[in-house]
């Protein structure tokens, strides 16, 4: 099984380009719809699905654990009153 770590809000079809199982979202597009795609066991249709810390995708006999990266801390500067 293969660990990738995403941003938080990425797509099953970013993650299949991501991780080089297709070469455009078109494919990926097809690739989902056509029930290829499976989301921790089940078949997942939907291509905008978001992905979640923990998520194993699996496409034929590959598998990606899906590892989301925290947010950075935004850090403000606090002028004097």
């Amino acid at each position: 099984m293969i660990e990738l770590s995403v941003k938080p809000g990425t797509r099953l079809d970013q993650l299949l380009k991501f991780a080089d199982l297709v070469s455009t979202g078109g494919k990926a597009k097809v690739r989902i719809q056509s029930g290829e795609v499976k989301v921790n066991g089940q078949v997942e249709k939907r291509r905008g699905y978001k992905l979640k810390e923990g998520d194993v995708v699996a496409v034929e006999d590959i598998s990606l654990k899906v590892s989301i990266i925290s947010k950075e801390p935004r850090v403000r500067s606090q002028e004097p009153e």
